[in-house]
């Protein structure tokens, strides 16, 4: 078989094996392969320049705080750069290399975008691969361009040659190798969320017990216990009757406030019907008009069902408080999974036709909630423009439930409140 009737599939090998050894014509993959070595030169000039005036002047003056930004800025340029290159090997070369998860900084604002972004292991594997291009892309430009027009005979055998050193730095610096110990990083920020916010959790049941129920309680002990003493000394009259009747009403507050803490802590009609009737039940308290519509086949693992639970009870609070809304919708579905997502997410959306404005920075536990959505992997979007309306989006990972025994699954869960 003639090299020009070789099948497409078997032009270049897979990612991972031996580079393909070089060929002895001028075939459409070697013209591909010499437009990628001609190209390298400019593109590595280009490269080099960005790295030594964005990257090179941020790590010289990193002594200087308000140079981190240039250098942070840099490095993101440097994922830019690698995103061409990865696109430029797969179109010319044939090396397929996956796409690094973008970054996702643990927490909203600049502080954790600027730290996120100097330890970001990918960016600087590709300042290194910028760094090394250079003098290569010089080499390569000499050799293949005298070669273009007198050595045809040995073009082919070259441009294979210095190709296959092209493909395994690619391959070496511009792959999603890392991505474990970023993800790593990123999981360990999240442990901190996840335990910053345990522990607020506790120091508010905390609260609500000394200043509420506990205080209640100790009144009536103090109540009944004057009561006993004058039943025993037979002084019993009106005011001891008016003494127990207050008591009597001081233990059914101290029992309405215990209930309110316990469905703050986990309420009991999540656990036994679900989430069509507890958000029905949410959106009932809430000043503003609400629908509720649940979509779900299945009922996702109680911690995901509790995750959707307290996000929408807070979403509805701040609408209560602060949108002046007149109606507001909530929607919980299930979206397909893909390859990456075998399970599909869970998706959640609250909206109003309030005033907008909303911000993650504006107090009003949006950043919160963000942070304890990211630390299950999941996201939240926030879209308040001025003058409204106010959408929400939330998006988790689908657990599904495997304890035995659970509830009816509802499918389809709607009222108007």
């Amino acid at each position: 078989m003639t090299e020009s009737s070789r099948p497409a599939a078997a032009e270049d090998a897979p990612d991972g094996a031996s580079p393909p050894p070089p060929r002895a014509a001028l075939s459409g993959p070697t013209w591909r392969e010499i437009a990628y070595l001609l190209a390298n030169f400019p593109l590595g000039i280009l490269a080099f320049t960005v790295l030594l005036v964005w990257v090179g002047t941020g790590i010289g003056l990193s002594f200087i705080v308000i140079t981190l930004p240039l250098l942070a800025s840099g490095l993101r340029a440097c994922r830019e750069y690698g995103r061409l290159e990865r696109a430029r090997a797969r179109t010319l070369l044939g090396v397929r290399i996956e796409e690094p998860s973008r970054l996702r900084p643990g927490a909203p604002g600049f502080v954790p975008w600027l730290w996120t972004a100097l330890k970001d292991p990918v960016a600087w594997r590709h300042a290194l691969f910028m760094f090394v291009r250079l003098p290569w892309a010089v080499l390569t430009f000499t050799v293949a361009l005298p070669l273009l027009f007198l050595g045809w005979p040995v073009l082919p055998w070259v441009a294979r040659w210095l190709t296959n050193v092209d493909r395994a730095m690619v391959r070496g610096l511009l792959s999603p190798s890392d991505e474990l110990e970023r993800r790593i990083a990123e999981l360990e920020s999240d442990r901190v969320t996840v335990t910053d916010t345990a522990a607020a959790d506790l120091r508010r049941i905390e609260r609500d017990l000394h200043d509420g129920a506990q205080a209640r309680l100790v009144a009536l002990a103090m109540g009944l216990g004057l009561a006993k003493e004058k039943l025993l000394e037979g002084r019993a009259d009106a005011s001891v009757a008016a003494m127990v009747d207050e008591a009597h009403g001081e233990v059914k507050l101290a029992l309405q406030e215990l209930r309110d803490l316990a469905r703050g802590i986990h309420p009991a009609i999540l656990t036994d019907r679900g989430l069509g009737p507890a958000l029905t039940s949410l959106a009932g308290r809430c000043t503003v008009p609400v629908t509720t519509a649940v979509d779900l086949a299945e009922r996702p693992a109680p911690a995901i069902e509790g995750i959707v639970y307290f996000t929408v009870s807070e979403l509805l609070q701040n609408v209560s408080k602060h949108s002046a809304a007149r109606q507001a919708s909530v929607e919980v579905w299930r979206s397909a999974g893909d390859g990456r997502r075998a399970g599909g997410r869970l998706l959640i959306q609250v909206s109003d036709d309030g005033r907008g404005g909303a911000r993650l920075d504006g107090g009003s536990g949006m950043a919160g909630l963000a942070e304890r959505l990211g630390s299950v992997d999941g996201l939240f979007v926030l879209d308040s423009p001025a003058g409204g309306p106010t959408r929400v989006t939330a998006e988790l990972p689908w657990r599904a439930r495997t304890e035995a025994g659970d509830g009816p699954v509802r499918r389809r869960g709607g009222a108007r409140a």
